[in-house]
């Protein structure tokens, strides 16, 4: 059935009456007929025409429900259902063809400022192939997380009814890339990016900075997701420094990231993807990658069996954190834990060389070792990892600029 009628387009409705064709091609194609003499004019012949105008107005109202049909399906494709009842041949009319292209105008002319294409819902975008490119040009030295983040996107999106969010969580040194690649995925799942209405951000020190306000806080986060995923069938959030969150905000996202049954299963399901981002455990990936360098392995040989089971440990067992003492880690509610490898001098250059070419710069090889060189690098006697990534790259390279 089609969705209640949206007050605001009773013009449209009324616009479309005046569109209606002339009455005499309404029908199966008959005349009007000729006026039979003065002498049927009197009270025998008002019956007649009294008939006659009510089949118009019938006609007429049946042809605009028809054009409101059509019009309310294209533009909210998601509440409408083809006419399941209608009989097999129009009732006396067809919709004529100066009235289609009246339909495409106003369909042209209301989706000019509203959110409304094939899709349903214009603002979503699930542009993979563009993610797969991003991860793959524009985010270097991180190869599990390339491939990671790229399988669990695409084999999230592509479920038809899923029964839980998707959680991601995103670990490793400051600069590593972890909140490049959320700006990624809200870029190339969402036409307005991190913009969109569907997506939101929180901060732990920014919009959580007190302890003593968690019972708010709690309330504040909840009524924020609730309200975004009304608005949206798919939302993005990212919570970013997730090691900061309070236990309390931790347990208020349980609900969000359980298995739900589907109350319709016909229906189209919601779409809910958390990313946290957290600094937790960049000391054991560095540490294992460290030793994995030194031993003769090269740095794409490293894999998530050399990672995981170290960085998880990590987390259970950090005391300066709630995080891997919440419900979510303990009931294994994240999916993926994500580990961001420290960056090297190498990779330091390409990152300054995209800064260049962002702001539509020259640069010299010269140029982007000496940006390279301005990093500080650790361990103190290897000098191999970039203690801040690539963090601050793009101020760096102000002093180069002309």
């Amino acid at each position: 059935m089609l969705r209640g009628l949206r007050s605001p387009l009773w013009p449209l409705v009324l616009l479309l009456l005046l569109l209606l064709p002339p009455p005499g091609t309404w029908g199966h194609g008959s005349r009007a007929r000729p006026r039979e003499g003065a002498e049927e004019a009197g009270s025998a012949g008002s019956w007649p025409a009294f008939q006659g105008l009510r089949e118009r107005l019938r006609a007429a109202g049946a042809l605009c429900r028809r054009y409101w049909a059509l019009f309310s399906c294209r533009v909210w494709p998601d509440g409408c259902r083809q006419d399941e009842e209608a009989p097999a041949r129009p009732l006396g009319w067809s919709l004529p063809l100066l009235g289609q292209q009246y339909l495409d105008i106003l369909t042209t002319w209301y989706c000019s400022f509203q959110d409304c294409c094939d899709s349903g819902d214009c603002r979503i975008i699930n542009n993979l192939t563009g993610l797969e490119a991003d991860l793959r040009v524009r985010l270097h030295g991180q190869h599990l997380a390339r491939e990671l983040v790229l399988t669990a996107a695409r084999g999230y999106l592509e479920l038809p009814r899923p029964d839980k969010a998707l959680a991601l969580s995103f670990h490793g040194w400051s600069g590593t890339g972890k909140n490049f690649v959320a700006r990624m995925l809200a870029e190339n799942l969402y036409r307005d990016g991190l913009r969109s209405d569907c997506v939101k951000v929180f901060i732990a020190t920014l919009h959580f900075p007190h302890h003593k306000y968690v019972d708010l806080y709690q309330e504040q986060l909840a009524s924020q997701i609730r309200k975004t995923q009304e608005h949206c069938h798919q939302t993005l959030f990212i919570l970013d420094e997730a090691e900061k969150l309070h236990p309390g905000l931790l347990e208020a996202l349980r609900p969000h990231l359980e298995h739900q049954a589907p109350e319709n299963p016909r229906a189209k399901s919601p779409r809910t993807i958390f990313l946290f981002l957290s600094n937790l455990g960049g000391n054991i990936i560095n540490e294992v990658v460290l030793n994995l360098l030194k031993a003769g392995w090269s740095r794409e040989e490293i894999g998530m069996e050399h990672l995981e089971p170290q960085l998880q440990a990590e987390i259970v067992e950090s005391t300066d954190s709630g995080f891997g003492h919440s419900c979510l880690v303990k009931e294994n509610l994240i999916d993926f834990f994500i580990p961001f490898l420290p960056l090297e001098y190498r990779h330091v250059r390409l990152c300054a060389r995209d800064a260049f070419l962002s702001q539509e710069f020259l640069y010299t090889e010269e140029a982007l070792d000496e940006v390279a060189k301005m990093m500080v690098y650790v361990p103190k006697e290897e000098q191999l990892f970039s203690s801040q990534g690539c963090k601050s790259i793009s101020q760096r390279i102000n002093y180069f600029l002309p």
